[in-house]
């Protein structure tokens, strides 16, 4: 009885103070096991946050207004990201990759035609950022500028991005990540209090799993000042030097080439972005308790 009555409190308090739900919760060893597809043994069970890359991007094409919409909604993602960067004629649009090849089958980069003739040639399906901004209301947002090795356009870019979040009065909830050094860099110094999250595929430490490499991995994140490190699943293998070396004001993140991206609670500092700490106890203790 008392269980119970404990988790109607927490399930009330989940839902007082907008935390993530129990669906968009996982243990660090079920995402060792899906991703890997083997055991790590004594792993400490983590709770795990999981967000929509590129929106609910499996069961609708990534970045499109049905996945981000359908990400908003859905209970299985507590926060949302997408990609943002230039056509030629400087309008802000939401797309990953450089180029159309991979999603539409054409060959020209999305830096060197017009937003008229991007949308001509997608059919109107890639948004403007302006416009998703209108759409998305709910969920804490992860915001990756896609650099395109200007340090000077990375910048535009950014102040026109946090003049968008801004104008939504969504100052609080918004992370800008990139792969970009010195995106992030700019964002730090420009816009100290957003959040922001440096992202890493494969590097020396993701198969040669030895002290100093993992050191050197976090000596190098930490010149950028971002909060959070953003890992390719990859990266899962030397999992537990990355926790043992955490730093205690840093947060681990992973992602992969699907629909999910992973936010590890390592230590009670590890927060999802536009969450109090009550939230976040709130979502800790459920964990807790729910088999």
């Amino acid at each position: 009885m008392i269980r119970l009555v404990t988790r109607l409190w927490i399930a009330t308090a989940l839902l007082a103070v907008g935390c993530a739900g129990p669906r968009a919760t996982v243990g660090l060893r079920d995402v060792v096991a899906q991703e890997l597809g083997r055991d790590l043994g004594d792993l400490p069970n983590h709770r795990c946050t999981i967000g929509a890359h590129r929106g609910s991007s499996v069961a609708y094409r990534e970045n499109t207004l049905p996945a981000l919409l359908a990400a908003e909604t859905d209970p299985r993602y507590a926060f949302i990201e997408f990609d943002v960067q230039y056509t030629a004629d400087r309008h802000i649009v939401v797309f990953h990759d450089q180029r159309l090849f991979r999603l539409y089958g054409r060959l020209r980069s999305v830096g060197d035609i017009t937003f008229a003739e991007l949308s001509a040639a997608t059919d109107g399906e890639i948004l403007l950022f302006r416009d998703l901004m209108e759409q998305l209301h709910r969920k804490p947002l992860n915001i990756e500028i896609k650099s395109q090795g200007d340090p000077e356009e990375d910048a535009r870019l950014i102040d026109e991005v946090v003049a968008v979040v801004r104008s939504h009065g969504r100052e609080r909830d918004v992370m800008i990540s990139s792969i970009s050094t010195e995106a992030i860099r700019y964002v730090k110094q420009a816009y100290p209090a957003f959040p922001t999250g440096r992202i890493l595929w494969i590097t020396s430490s993701t198969y040669l799993h030895v002290d100093p490499l993992t050191n050197h991995l976090y000596e190098t994140f930490a010149e950028t000042g971002a909060d959070y490190l953003m890992l390719h699943v990859a990266n899962l293998r030397n999992l537990k030097a990355l926790l043992a070396d955490k730093p205690r004001n840093k947060t681990i993140m992973f992602w992969d080439f699907d629909d999910r991206m992973v936010l590890v609670h390592r230590d009670p500092g590890d927060r999802l972005w536009g969450t109090s700490r009550w939230a976040d106890l709130a979502a800790g203790l459920w964990y807790q308790i729910t088999p």
